[in-house]
């Protein structure tokens, strides 16, 4: 597991993290514990770590034996009833944000989309929210509200960590056109479909990075009317309305292979 060196400049001291997880909805994480806390580290001060799940589950109760041997404080909830650890989770997170002004960025791991409301209520109080989601169970209305930028699936967790734990040669990087990016874009999309790999936004922009060395993230190109790009997903925007690429609930295909997800 990668062994996390953070550049503790680049995160605002006073910004505070939450997490909040539903063990039922996310159990996958249980192989990423330590990385999900070195993502989470890199957002600012982890304040709260909770995760919810119902002893009456022997997976539920083996995957919170982990998370408590990593500093979480694990709530159960052994009520069988319809979504009752997502109600608990909602309802202690609201109140968490309600009485911790300082907590500046919330982390939720859940793909749900009863989530929607809570969400767009937090980002309302102007709280960055990250999502990670498992594949398969995610509701796009959560994508949506978060933006493709702060929504991950949790298998992608290992290659964020990567990415943002890349040493920094200096702090001005050298720049690449738009043209140029838009043909490491179109490079890495064909070399992921060849390798079997997804296509999503993470994986991508980590391609991009190994094709050139110029490339050092969103910040890096040089657009053609100067301005500058503020996430990968608007730079995948223009690429997507020139027509140079087609994209699919968040992943990318080829036009000139017409390589549409079914």
């Amino acid at each position: 597991m990668t062994s996390l060196s953070l550049n503790t400049q680049t995160v605002q001291k006073k910004d505070s993290v939450a997490i909040f997880g539903d063990i039922q909805n996310v159990l996958s994480i249980v192989k990423y514990g330590d990385v999900l806390l070195d993502f989470a580290k890199m957002q600012g001060n982890v304040k709260l770590k909770k995760f919810y799940y119902n002893s009456q589950h022997k997976n539920q109760v083996d995957a919170k034996n982990i998370f408590q041997l990593l500093g979480f404080n694990c709530v159960d909830v052994p009520d069988s009833s319809k979504n009752s650890a997502d109600k608990q989770l909602k309802d202690e997170c609201y109140n968490a944000v309600a009485f911790n002004p300082s907590l500046t960025t919330i982390i939720l791991l859940s793909g749900d989309g009863d989530f929607a409301v809570l969400i767009a209520i937090l980002k309302a109080m102007g709280k960055k929210v990250i999502v990670f989601a498992r594949r398969g169970s995610t509701s796009k209305r959560l994508i949506n509200l978060v933006g493709a930028e702060n929504f991950h699936f949790i298998d992608d967790l290992p290659a964020l960590i990567e990415r943002k734990t890349q040493p920094q040669i200096n702090d001005i990087h050298p720049q690449i056109s738009y043209n140029d990016a838009v043909k490491y874009l179109v490079k890495a999309v064909k070399k992921a479909i060849s390798q079997n790999k997804p296509t999503n936004y993470s994986y991508l922009n980590e391609l991009m990075r190994k094709f050139s060395p110029h490339y050092h993230g969103i910040s890096s190109i040089s657009t053609p009317d100067g301005k500058k790009l503020k996430t990968f997903g608007q730079f995948v925007d223009m690429v997507v309305k020139e027509g140079k690429i087609i994209r699919q609930n968040q992943h990318l295909f080829l036009v000139e292979l017409n390589q549409i997800a079914a």
